[in-house]
């Protein structure tokens, strides 16, 4: 009798386990591999994460981490984080620039190239100098528009900090603008170790580690807070201002300013070594009013506005760092929002359908995830079509156009239509908002 006892309240428990767990996926559905890294208390800003054995390391390049890591380094072999900048006697066919037509006032040729900067978009050429006994680098004054196919001028100092440096491209070292994310070991011990966005710059100096793998780690973002995961990206995908620029002024740092966050290394706090770009409600040539950003390279600035960032959802939630298979040029669409998102979950959307969500047909681009949580509102370059994303997320309503003219998913499709009628649509549709920005 007991036996027979034991073994009911046993399968009772087994069913109430098992309708616990249906009831919790049902309501969390996707999100339940990321519920650890969702619900876990997050360290504050100044924390420092990085392991020990790092602190006193130095970089030794990707060669000796392919060892180990031989799936991983062929990935990001193929990745554009390779390209970013090459050596072009390594890679003759890296330049892409049509040199029968660069123009004749450009204070460089074809032969004085050493490194090439991006590909994808633009690019732009760097050559060898001498300052005063120490070799550097400086940037053509002209770059290529690959979107375009065109040559266009090109000054170091409109695309950093005017009135930082000498209006000269000659005269501005790449040591204090393109270096710190373009080679891997100079953003903090201003050694060019590796030309490229290789495993340290992500992983951290790795000396100690490839003596002794299983003692000495290295960083890995995906074992570590949300907040410090993210600032390995953004410690270059994040427009910043130097540092030093709370206690000093332009003047005091002419020809010395950074703006790539000068020592740190992954696992620090980024928030120690970067001073983020001002969100003060004027238009810059960088950002709209509202914070959201209108080049480049402003991922990082529109992400710490989103409740993802805010809720613990890091970057590579949605970009694999090695492969970089989630991106312009590779992009996965509204697949890498389905991996978390489903109608009905926790997290939504909460209708039942598309259509009810969208307000549009299922198989327009009106109900397309990205294209109205994240339209294409920046550019590479003035002249070149919008092609950058915004990483804020949120919903940019066309009163938002009004105040700050940031552009809107539905006058970015509905071109021909106005704001008003935008707005209007919005109101019929249930949509207007308490408050906007």
């Amino acid at each position: 009798m007991k036996k027979k006892t034991v073994l009911i309240l046993s399968i009772l428990l087994v069913a109430i386990a098992g309708i616990t767990a249906f009831m919790i996926y049902k309501k969390y559905g996707k999100i339940v591999p990321y519920m650890e890294q969702l619900t876990k208390e997050q360290v504050g800003e100044n924390v420092n994460l990085q392991p020990t054995s790092q602190k006193d390391a130095h970089y030794v390049g990707s060669q000796k981490c392919q060892k180990c890591h031989e799936e991983k380094f062929k990935d990001w072999k193929d990745s554009y984080h390779t390209k970013m900048i090459q050596d072009i006697k390594a890679n003759p066919s890296a330049i892409v620039g049509d040199f029968a037509t660069l123009p004749e006032d450009a204070d460089f040729k074809k032969e004085d190239i050493v490194y090439t900067i991006g590909t994808k978009f633009k690019q732009r050429y760097m050559m060898e100098v001498d300052f005063n006994g120490t070799k550097d680098y400086v940037v053509g004054s002209y770059q290529w528009n690959t979107q375009l196919k065109k040559w266009q001028p090109y000054s170091s100092t409109k695309d950093w900090y005017q009135d930082a440096f000498e209006n000269n491209n000659s005269k501005v070292g790449t040591s204090k603008t393109c270096d710190g994310c373009h080679f891997t070991g100079f953003m903090s011990q201003e050694k060019r170790t590796e030309p490229s966005v290789s495993c340290e710059a992500c992983h951290g100096p790795a000396s100690k580690h490839a003596l002794h793998p299983e003692q000495d780690l290295v960083y890995k973002a995906s074992n570590a807070d949300p907040k410090r995961s993210s600032e390995v990206c953004m410690q270059c995908h994040m427009r910043n201002r130097d540092k030093r620029l709370e206690t000093h002024t332009l003047k005091d740092l002419f020809g010395d300013v950074r703006d790539y966050p000068k020592g740190y290394e992954p696992g620090m706090p980024l928030v120690d070594y970067k001073k983020k770009a001002p969100f003060d409600g004027k238009e810059t040539s960088e950002f709209y009013g509202n914070g959201v950003g209108k080049k480049n390279r402003t991922q990082g600035n529109d992400y710490v506005q989103s409740m993802m960032y805010k809720h613990g959802i890091t970057c590579i939630n949605c970009h694999d760092p090695h492969k970089l298979d989630n991106t312009v040029a590779k992009p996965l669409g509204d697949a890498s929002c389905m991996k978390c998102h489903s109608f009905g979950s926790a997290i939504g959307p909460h209708q039942s359908t598309i259509e009810a969500h969208t307000h549009h047909k299922a198989d327009s681009k009106g109900s397309s995830c990205i294209e109205c949580h994240m339209p294409k509102i920046g550019k590479h370059l003035p002249e070149s079509p919008a092609t950058v994303r915004t990483h804020r997320f949120g919903f940019i309503t066309p009163d938002e156009t009004k105040k700050y003219k940031v552009p809107n998913a539905c006058n970015s499709c509905h071109q021909d239509k106005s704001l008003e009628w935008s707005e209007e649509a919005l109101k019929k549709w249930g949509m207007s908002q308490w408050v906007t920005k």
